[in-house]
């Protein structure tokens, strides 16, 4: 029997590594679960209304690209939060959730060969899982950058080998950071597109987590990139409702770019794309075109981060995120302390270095949990707290 090589040596992925890491370990309480990154907060009570009224549309094999209903929802969206104009006939594409869009977007538009030779595929370190898995999909060399509290906690492409970026196709960057919360400001992703442009890459960036912050709004990648006049294909960006509207199980996001990375994004996705099914399309463009629970939402997280800098704050080397859901939080050995947690607490948390790779003997998140804000409020102050006594105390 022979099996494919190139996802042989991929480590386990996060969670059934959490799980194997804790087997046989009994929990020191009523279990907290802090790990994925799964909004509790409720979703629009009117969904219902809206699903009910679409049910026969099950019947229908669904619209591939999405219905034109829902990507003009969708690009209005992005008209009215960065201020961006985009085709919603032929620069968006819906998605069954950002995972398959950020997969996707490396085999449609990666090329076999770079200046000759083989391409490369930038990516922070820590990261989502699925860059790697892209860029190993279509035979490129995946080069993870250090995104630390040395770089900011984004990459520093302007550090990679010009050589090195003469290869790259495509560089994948996560903004609002996950696992880190940290926001690339408008003079970094200034710097990294006038990097693309110099260097022929393309940018693949990952702005799920764009709609949870503390006071600013992130600036977002196509937002400085129409500003600047880039070539329009240089910079995909991907959205979802999972984290903005509290909806992963509805998987529904899209990608917005230039005309031919989006036509050959909709030529793959015909072959091999799942869509949305109909009635979920007509939920998702519902809830594209509503701000009031995204506030509402955004507001209970502003809660959390107090709550989490009144816990954590004078806890040398913790930063809280500026975005996002996640702590980031400083410990010495991210196994040993999760191990520690769920034994004598029933806390359940993320090692830090189950979301990165070794590089020359270094595992960024080596020396960092992933803690998950998602809980009700209460439930995760009371996390927060037995992490504090049993960590820092």
């Amino acid at each position: 029997m022979v099996f494919p090589e190139r996802f042989s040596n991929l480590p386990e992925y996060a969670f059934p590594r959490l799980r194997t890491l804790l087997d046989g370990v009994e929990p020191g309480g009523d279990p907290i679960l802090m790990t994925i990154g799964e909004p509790r907060h409720a979703f629009p009570e009117w969904i219902a209304d809206i699903l009910n009224a679409n049910l026969q549309s099950f019947a229908k094999y669904p619209e591939n690209d999405g219905t034109l209903a829902l990507r003009r929802a969708q690009a209005d969206w992005l008209g009215q939060r960065y201020g961006v104009d985009v085709d919603p006939a032929t620069e968006v594409q819906a998605l069954n959730g950002t995972r398959e869009g950020l997969y996707n977007a490396c085999m449609a538009l990666c090329p076999e060969r770079k200046n000759g030779q083989q391409p490369v595929v930038l990516t922070p370190n820590p990261f989502y899982q699925v860059y790697a898995v892209a860029a190993l999909s279509v035979g490129a060399e995946p080069i993870y950058l250090p995104a630390t509290a040395e770089t900011g906690d984004l990459p520093d492409f302007h550090a990679v080998d010009p050589e090195i970026l003469d290869r790259t196709a495509i560089a994948y960057i996560c903004s609002p950071a996950n696992p880190q919360g940290a926001v690339a400001s408008a003079d970094y992703w200034k710097a990294l597109i006038t990097l693309a442009e110099t260097h022929d890459f393309k940018i693949l960036a990952d702005e799920c987590y764009s709609e949870i912050y503390r006071d600013t709004p992130p600036t977002g990648a196509l937002e400085v990139a129409q500003r600047m006049g880039a070539d329009p294909e240089r910079v995909v960006i991907f959205h979802s409702l999972s984290k903005r509207s509290n909806l992963p199980g509805l998987r529904s996001g899209f990608c917005a770019g230039g005309p031919q990375n989006i036509a050959r994004l909709k030529q793959l996705r015909a072959y091999a794309g799942a869509p949305l099914p109909m009635p979920l399309q007509a939920v998702a463009e519902a809830v594209w075109r509503d701000e009031e629970h995204v506030a509402h939402n955004r507001a209970l997280y502003q809660e959390k981060y107090a709550i989490a800098d009144e816990i954590f704050g004078d806890v040398q080397g913790y930063a809280g995120p500026e975005a996002g859901f996640f702590l980031w939080l400083p410990v010495q050995d991210a196994e040993q302390a999760t191990v520690k947690l769920w034994q004598e607490t029933g806390v359940k948390v993320l090692p830090g270095s189950y979301l990165a790779r070794d590089v020359d003997g270094v595992t960024p998140g080596h020396d960092k949990i992933r803690v998950a804000m998602v809980a009700e409020k209460e439930e995760m102050r009371r996390g927060l707290m037995l992490i504090r006594e049993t960590l820092y105390d």
